[in-house]
């Protein structure tokens, strides 16, 4: 049994071992909405394993909004995506980026990125 259940946990922790990190994140105005730009950075290994999506929060995890990623990057690392026409409400400062891998699923890190009017 013992000789079983080491396999085991030894691939549950390698699924979990590299998590998608948050490099970089920029917001830019477009009228009364903000353009979200995210680099990450991820060890896709292809179709079965790859960042997959990021999303921005607010600090207590309301969703402002969702890029989903729709094909690994192997060869394309870090890499930078964006999403337009995100609303950020009247009052909030700072908004939060997490990202998501397919195989580990949204992540625990969270990148803080301040929401600047235009002056």
């Amino acid at each position: 049994m013992k000789s079983l259940l080491l396999p085991l946990l030894l691939a549950t922790t390698a699924a979990h071992a590299d998590p998608v990190t948050i490099v970089d994140a920029s917001m830019e105005k477009t009228g009364m909405d903000w353009r979200v730009s995210v680099t990450l950075e991820h060890p896709d290994t292809g179709w079965d394993h790859y960042a997959d999506g990021w999303r921005v929060e607010t600090e207590d995890g309301q969703v402002l909004g969702t890029r989903t990623l729709h094909h690994p990057h192997v060869t394309e690392q870090p890499f930078t995506r964006s999403l337009s026409s995100v609303q950020v409400p009247d009052g909030v400062w700072t908004v939060f980026i997490r990202a998501k891998c397919s195989v580990d699923g949204w992540g625990e890190e969270r990148l803080a990125v301040k929401v600047r009017p235009e002056l």
